[in-house]
């Protein structure tokens, strides 16, 4: 049995947040949290703190926010909390091997898939581009490499068909804040969790997302960009060139049928826009202009009745 643990935190984005909700909750002391620096936000571009940040703050833990590990003084300060256990959620720093040495326990990283599938930086929205019908989280024992640790426990989760990267990554969050407070149990107990080499098969990376892949290409099938359209749901937005004019597709499904060129508009009515793809139809029932809001397919056909009828 281990009474108390001395845990510090890394991570940044909202998707950490519930991980560091668990650790706070539990019986085990957060000694201190790191998160990335303050980045500039909003049309003002005024310095934001990060979702990890304003959380650890409320709760009274100290935050440091070094803009690398990777010097002696950065370590230094990490070793000086002595931490029995760091824990990892997209943090979006590199942790050099001197880092990954200081804890007792060494570094446990919350990763959103199913490892090692979909190592890298956007592993949810890639899963969902890619059709998969299966993703989870790994509570990861940290090594040099990226996401190449052996994994201690797994959480998986089937992908609906209509879910978006914005709902996976919020199911993904709890269910990495799960692992978490499962692996923190079994340390608890005395029972350290298992470490599972990452098999060779089935190795895959996601990589960062970009807003240039934003723009749909109808020369590709219809389920790839339907697919494309609910990945890249809310960042970056898939767009598409509609008739003439560049609207941001918000939600979008894929028929069977053949329409002719493909970016071609078939048809327009209530039910949604259907454009002719490289294979199938891609029917469009959610969209938004330059500078408007998000309305339904058929709000747009009013303003543009030209489209009706292809």
């Amino acid at each position: 049995m281990i009474d108390t643990l001395r845990l510090v935190f890394a991570g940044t984005p909202e998707f950490a947040v519930p991980s560091l909700a668990a650790a706070l909750a539990s019986k085990h002391a957060v000694v201190g949290v790191y998160t990335q620096p303050d980045r500039p936000a909003g049309r003002g571009r005024q310095l934001a703190e990060s979702p990890v940040k304003q959380v650890a703050t409320r709760h009274g833990v100290p935050v440091f926010q070094p803009a690398t590990l990777k010097t002696p003084e950065a370590q230094a300060g990490l070793a000086a909390l002595k931490p029995d256990l760091l824990i990892v959620v997209a943090y979006g720093l590199i942790l050099p091997p001197a880092v990954l040495a200081i804890p007792r326990f060494g570094c446990w990283n919350v990763h959103a898939s199913l490892l090692p599938r979909w190592r890298g930086a956007a592993p949810i929205q890639r899963a969902i581009e890619a059709g998969d019908a299966e993703t989870g989280v790994c509570l990861m024992q940290m090594a040099a490499g990226l996401d190449t640790g052996p994994v201690l426990l797994k959480l998986p989760t089937p992908i609906a068909p209509d879910e978006t990267g914005g709902s996976l990554h919020d199911r993904l969050a709890q269910l990495g804040a799960q692992v978490l407070k499962d692996g923190l149990t079994l340390l608890s107990l005395g029972i350290r969790p298992v470490p599972e080499p990452q098999p060779e098969d089935g190795v895959t990376y996601a990589r960062k997302l970009e807003k240039a892949e934003a723009l749909l290409d109808p020369a590709q099938p219809a389920r790839v960009l339907a697919r494309k359209v609910r990945a890249f749901d809310p960042w970056p937005v898939a767009e598409l060139d509609l008739a003439g004019e560049r609207v941001r597709v918000h939600r979008a499904t894929a028929l069977p049928g053949r329409g002719g060129e493909p970016g071609t508009v078939v048809a327009a009515s209530r039910d949604g826009i259907d454009v002719a793809t490289g294979e199938g139809i891609l029917r469009i029932t959610r969209l938004q202009r330059a500078g408007g809001r998000v309305i339904d397919a058929i709000d747009y056909v009013n303003a543009r009745p030209a489209l009706r009828g292809g």
